[in-house]
Order: structure tokens, then C-alpha cells, then sequence
């Protein structure tokens, strides 16, 4: 019988490597899959590259997993913020590698990696930094960026309803990248906030197939605190 629920969000991390690649679902604070982050420094892994949208909000989620410092690379569009101190502190310090990509060619470049695709032409950076040391080419008079897949070891993502075959549904926006990533990533693992019996889920709103989820865990709803706001005194 397929039962893809894991008692705990440690026992779904265990298979995590050092140097692994994990892609971690959000949009700032949205979406953020916090209870696998803090899982996943728990499990202690190190030499990670880090897979976002951005780089951190305060001290918390995926800005607490940078201040372990087993995190050596990035990749995400939109690295600096009011509240990325964690970040910024790393970075100028010369501890953290940044590679800065266009959130459109983020968000292509994990679809890619799902669907196969070796490589793709695309217009955005063309005549930038961003650009530098990559193939270029005219087609029909416009100008293209050369992007290659971003692939990798486990995605990290929060849905809203699961049943035991890791069929997800999401809430609004905090689905952001979930689904582009669970079809990046050899290993998947999503939070949900219910688990659902079989055929409880309408086949037309199922987001994320369970093909392509290897673990699903139950997890308590808690409020989401807004990132780049200051509490009030």
C-alpha cells in the first residue's frame, strides 16, 4: 500500500546528503516551509546550496539555516531586503556564493529541470552582468540568454492538503514555486495542514500529482508573520 505520510518531518529529512542542492519553496514569508527548514538544521547537513526566491527574512526560516553556515551557495532573485541582515553579513564577508538570477528565468530554469528540457533561450539579461559568459543568440531579430535547468536533490514545500499518495492541493499564494520545484527535485517533501482520505481531493484541483512527492507531513497551522515589517511596540 502507498503511504507517503512520514511520522515526523525529521524522519522524511533523513535521506539528506552533505553538498545536497535543495530547492525550498516561498515567496518571502509566504509559503515558507519553516518546519522542514528547521528540521533540516536539526539534521545537521552542511556545504548546502540553497534554492529561493530570496535570501532570508530577520533571523528566522531560511535566514536561521544561513547563519549555521552550512549553506555555501545561493541561488535565488531577490537576495537584499529591509530584514536580510543574515545575508548581507554573510555575504560581504566573502562566507556565502550568490548567484543572482531573474525571478522569471528562476521559475523557468526549475519548470525546465521537470520537464526535461536540456536548455532554453531567453530574452531577460540579455546586455547585462547576468549575462556575462553565457551564449548568446539572434532569433528573429531579438537577442537570447542562453539558461540551463536548475535541478535538484530534495525540494523543501508547503502545501495545504495531502492524502497518503502525496496528491497536494496549495492555499492562494503561498504555492508560488511549490509545484515548479517538486518536479525539479529527485527527492520531494511537502508539509500540509491536512491529510485527506483517498478521493477526497478533486482531480482538477490537485496541484502536484503524487508522483512527484516523496514525503508528505502533517503539520499544525500557525499564523504567517509578515516579512520586512518591524512588530508593532
Amino acid at each position: 500500500m502507498i503511504n507517503k505520510i512520514a511520522d515526523s518531518a525529521a524522519q522524511a529529512l533523513a535521506g539528506v546528503r552533505d553538498g545536497a542542492t535543495v530547492l525550498i519553496g516561498g515567496f518571502g514569508t509566504a509559503g515558507i516551509p519553516g518546519e522542514l527548514i528547521d528540521a533540516l538544521m536539526e539534521h545537521g547537513v552542511r556545504d548546502l546550496t540553497m534554492v529561493n526566491n530570496n535570501a532570508g527574512n530577520a533571523d528566522q526560516g531560511l535566514a536561521a539555516l544561513l547563519q549555521t553556515g552550512r549553506v555555501r551557495k545561493i541561488i535565488c532573485s531577490f537576495p537584499r531586503q529591509v530584514d536580510s541582515y543574515v545575508f548581507d553579513e554573510l555575504y560581504r564577508s566573502g562566507k556565502l556564493e550568490l548567484e543572482l538570477v531573474p525571478q522569471g528565468n528562476l521559475a523557468e530554469r526549475l519548470r525546465a529541470a521537470g520537464a526535461g528540457i536540456g536548455a532554453f533561450f531567453c530574452p531577460t539579461a540579455y546586455g547585462t552582468e547576468l549575462a556575462a559568459g553565457k551564449e548568446t543568440r539572434e532569433i528573429n531579430g531579438k537577442h537570447y540568454v542562453l539558461e540551463y535547468p536548475i535541478h535538484g536533490d530534495v525540494a523543501l514545500i508547503k502545501a495545504e492538503q495531502g492524502d497518503r499518495w502525496g496528491n497536494l492541493t496549495y492555499r492562494m499564494s503561498a504555492r508560488n514555486f511549490g509545484p515548479v520545484m517538486a518536479t525539479a527535485a529527485k527527492t520531494t517533501i511537502a508539509t500540509v495542514h491536512e491529510v485527506v482520505e483517498l478521493g477526497a481531493l478533486d482531480p482538477e484541483a490537485i496541484v502536484t500529482p503524487g508522483i512527484y512527492v516523496t514525503h508528505v507531513v502533517k503539520i499544525d497551522r500557525t499564523a504567517t508573520q509578515a516579512g520586512g515589517f518591524k512588530k508593532s511596540a
